[in-house]
C-alpha cells in the first residue's frame, strides 16, 4: 500500500482517496480534498494557514517539540580535599586574614631554605670524606687499542 502526501497540507493520502492535479508543464500535485486544491489554485501560502503540517513545523507546534525540549545544564561547584588536606582545612586556610597567611608563607619559605642549606652542607662533608684518588687515570692521551 503506497501512501502519498498532500502537496499543500502535508496530510497522508491513502489509495483511492484524494485528487490529482496535473499542471500544463506536466508537474503532478496531489491533494487530500478539494479544499486543499482550491487553496493551492488561489496561490495561498501553506506556511501561513494554521492547520497545515508545514505551518506547524515552521511555528514549532505539536507534541514532538515538547518531547525534544532542550535541557539547560547548570555547573555545580564542589569543594573537595586535596591529598594531605581535607576540604575543611582548605576552607579554613582560605578564610584566614591575608597578613597571617603571608607570615605563615614566609615562615615556610625560610624553613625550606634552612633544610636546603643543611642538605648542601651534608653533601659537601660527604664529598670531602670520599675524595677520589688522584692520578688514577693518566691525563690526556687515548686509552685503548686504537691509540697511536
Amino acid at each position: 500500500m503506497k501512501v502519498e502526501f498532500c502537496n499543500f497540507s502535508g496530510y497522508k493520502i491513502y489509495p483511492g482517496k484524494g485528487k490529482l492535479y496535473i499542471r500544463s508543464d506536466s508537474k503532478i500535485f496531489r491533494f487530500v480534498t478539494s479544499k486543499e486544491e482550491s487553496l493551492f489554485l488561489q496561490r495561498k501560502n501553506p506556511r501561513k494557514i494554521a492547520w497545515t503540517t508545514v505551518f506547524r513545523r515552521v511555528n514549532k507546534k505539536g507534541v514532538s517539540e515538547e518531547v525534544a525540549k532542550k535541557r539547560s545544564r547548570k555547573t555545580v561547584k564542589h569543594n573537595r580535599g586535596v591529598v594531605g588536606a581535607d576540604a575543611s582545612a582548605i576552607l579554613a586556610k582560605r578564610n584566614q586574614q591575608p597578613a597571617v597567611r603571608a607570615a605563615q608563607r614566609a615562615a615556610a619559605v625560610t624553613e625550606a631554605k634552612d633544610k636546603k642549606k643543611e642538605r648542601e652542607s651534608q653533601r659537601k662533608s660527604q664529598r670531602s670524606s670520599t675524595k677520589p684518588i688522584a692520578n688514577a687515570v693518566p691525563k690526556g692521551g687515548k686509552v685503548g687499542r686504537g691509540a697511536r
